[in-house]
């Protein structure tokens, strides 16, 4: 199955399994907007702006393969629970963000954890498995004097010291300290190419996505570097039934890969 994106002039398609979705979440006033902006342009601005919900697409060509990276920029507010709910659905790694210098923004982060993995639990209610779930924690403006700290850092380790599948990080957006290191880590856990990582891919621009997917492409490229990522500059957040449907699908595909195992080790 392949999904199909349009970017710029050209449609890219990009394989269902290479596709992927990492969601943001924390509360309010606690860069991660900054986090993501640094992700997709290297860049930090000062201006604080609420978000309501930002959703961002970015696409790789790494190797010759195409893979498909949705961002969502949540709401510190989360005035509607459903839709924050859906959110942790259908995300497949996950960034909780705190600021060090508030010690409520640390509550919070800990009652989304909690949420993430109770919700997360009714996809895999028939069953006595727990699911993978990629995620880091990470402690904010450390940039700011030890003064101003309300976090110390064993609390916020305690954490994730029980699951191997989750790792925190003291960032600073504003100085991009610890930040390329900590997406580097997150996309480790989650088994995905690690050059989806800021650093390890080159930066092309809209204007060459025509030629972003060829196979002509990639053959001159491959020698210089043989990973590139896009940012798709008309992206939309999908629908509510596109996010139904894309549970559905991805529980039904869990259960067929789990029913072939059964059959497999019997």
């Amino acid at each position: 199955m392949m999904k199909t994106l349009s970017s710029g002039n050209c449609t890219l398609s990009v394989p269902a399994k290479n596709s992927y979705r990492m969601v943001v979440l924390g509360a309010s006033r606690v860069g991660k907007s900054s986090i993501v902006s640094r992700f997709l342009t290297g860049r930090f601005d000062d201006q604080y702006t609420p978000t309501i919900e930002d959703f961002h697409r970015k696409v790789y060509n790494i190797r010759g393969d195409m893979y498909q990276l949705d961002i969502l920029d949540t709401s510190g507010n989360h005035p509607f629970p459903a839709m924050r709910r859906l959110s942790i659905l259908t995300g497949d790694v996950f960034i909780l963000v705190f600021s060090l210098d508030n010690r409520e923004s640390f509550d919070e982060v800990k009652r989304i954890q909690k949420q993430i993995l109770e919700v997360k639990s009714c996809l895999k209610n028939k069953t006595k498995e727990t699911a993978d779930l990629p995620m880091v924690i990470c402690g904010n403006k450390n940039d700011h004097s030890e003064v101003y700290r309300k976090v110390r850092s064993d609390e916020a380790e305690k954490l994730v010291s029980s699951d191997e599948n989750c790792a925190y990080f003291e960032i600073s957006a504003k100085k991009n300290t610890n930040v390329d290191e900590m997406f580097y880590v997150l996309f480790s856990m989650a088994k995905l190419p690690h050059e989806m990582s800021p650093a390890l891919h080159r930066k092309i621009s809209v204007q060459y996505g025509d030629t972003f997917h060829q196979k002509s492409f990639r053959m001159r490229r491959v020698k210089e570097m043989d990973a590139y990522g896009m940012i798709s500059p008309f992206a939309r957040r999908p629908s509510v039934n596109s996010d139904l449907k894309y549970i559905k699908s991805k529980v039904l595909r869990e259960g067929q890969a789990r029913e072939r195992e059964k059959c497999t080790i019997q």
